[in-house]
């Protein structure tokens, strides 16, 4: 008798700790993560209000740059995470095909823009959503220039282009671009072509141009390389000319703004920039002494396209925690905090506007709180081979005086083989 007690005992202690365990992994959920340094730890952060108001412990992983390669095995394999970070919309759809992710309850992005909620939907249901935003489609320029010069903000690329005109009338040179950044160089020339695309062509032809349903040597593709090479080819239109915008960093080229006198009066960059401007110019003041406009639209439309990318998360295990996980992503709380502790642009439209560091974060995320049309970056969207392949290379081949038939002929020729 005492033996099976002492088994009876042993047996319900067993499955008192098995029950335990179980109940601890009901509590918990896995999210992976492409941050590290600061980002990594800014996100820990936010995590921890989840954590503390939910009682769910959340496991961290960071995967890096390799998310990409390492969620497609993982799926593969069976074993996903829980929640994960999606590199862009594009790997979004890839998995949804597969049956990898679990649709959201579109109650979580009520307050979402409808441009973010339609990049994170597939046939209606939504998969992926946004906790943050940068916006690229941003010229930056100095009030105080343009204002001793009698020069305006543009609305469309045709007061953009009589702007430029009349800069180098008045003996200046209207933009600054740099193009180096060591193996990725090309890649802000992608964002130029980008933007141009998004107005000359339209979202949807840009939308087929990224998916490959038009070729490289269209017409609107050709347009928008066109209008780009007339301002980066050109030695009146570029500080340094062509050469210059080759070897100099995207990272130093704003700079020239800032000269006495200017050598240069605007640069088109996304809303990280201001990080390069503040480094090298610390005496500068938000707002005053620089400041954004929105990259103009096109004559013939009625609203301003924006061009951006952002932070987007999608589940692939469809359990209470990680639902009640990405619910908080979604919601102001999480995203005030990201946004404050980053400078970037939250994309709920109920965080309040006060919270952002400075007027041109700020100013930037009420243009992105009024995006009627809202594009992800389109060379994050292509593959590999071509995105931060051809297309980089084709950047640097075109602004050193290359053919663009055979530019574009190249692109197309790894864009086949690729898609």
């Amino acid at each position: 008798m005492k033996k099976a007690a002492s088994f009876v005992i042993l047996f319900l202690i067993s499955a008192g700790l098995l029950f335990a365990a179980g109940a601890q992994e009901e509590e918990s959920v896995s999210i992976a993560v492409t941050w590290s340094g600061d980002e990594l730890q800014a996100f820990e952060d936010t995590i921890a209000v989840f954590e503390e108001e939910s009682g769910i412990d959340v496991q961290v992983e960071s995967m890096g740059r390799d998310i990409s390669t390492i969620l497609t095995t993982r799926v593969e394999a069976g074993n996903p995470p829980d929640v994960s970070a999606i590199p862009n919309p594009g790997q979004m759809k890839e998995f949804v095909k597969e049956g990898a992710l679990k649709s959201l309850n579109k109650s979580i992005v009520k307050d979402h823009p409808k441009a973010f909620v339609d990049l994170g939907s597939v046939d209606g249901k939504v998969y992926g959503l946004f906790l943050a935003a940068d916006l690229k489609s941003l010229v930056w320029y100095s009030p105080k220039e343009f204002a001793a010069k009698g020069y305006e903000v543009p609305e469309t690329l045709s007061d953009l282009e009589e702007l430029s005109r009349q800069i180098v009338a008045d003996g200046g040179t209207p933009w600054c671009i740099g193009l180096e950044s060591g193996s990725a160089s090309g890649w802000p020339g992608t964002d130029w072509i980008e933007d141009l695309m998004l107005r000359v062509a339209g979202p949807e032809m840009y939308d087929k141009w990224v998916n490959h349903e038009i070729e490289w040597t269209d017409d609107a593709v050709y347009e928008a390389w066109e209008m780009f090479g007339k301002i980066a080819r050109n030695n009146e239109t570029v500080y340094g000319g062509p050469k210059g915008t080759l070897t100099t960093n995207f990272g130093d080229s704003p700079a020239a703004m800032f000269t006495d006198p200017p050598n240069a009066y605007m640069h088109r960059q996304a809303t990280f920039i201001q990080s390069f401007i503040k480094s090298q110019n610390p005496d500068l003041k938000a707002g005053e002494d620089y400041q954004i406009f929105l990259f103009p639209r096109a004559d013939d439309q009625e609203s301003t396209p924006l061009l951006g990318a952002g932070d987007m998360v999608a589940v692939f295990n469809d359990t209470p925690q990680a639902m009640k996980l990405a619910e908080f992503l979604a919601s102001p709380a999480a995203q005030e905090l990201w946004a404050q502790k980053l400078g970037k642009i939250a994309v709920n439209t109920k965080v309040s506007m006060d919270i952002y560091p400075d007027p041109i974060i700020k100013k930037a995320a009420e243009f992105m709180a009024e995006a009627e049309v809202f594009r992800f970056d389109g060379s994050d969207m292509m593959p590999t081979a071509v995105g931060s392949g051809s297309f980089w290379t084709g950047i640097m081949d075109y602004v050193n005086g290359e053919d663009l038939d055979d530019v574009l002929a190249t692109i197309e020729k790894s864009a086949d083989e690729a898609y």
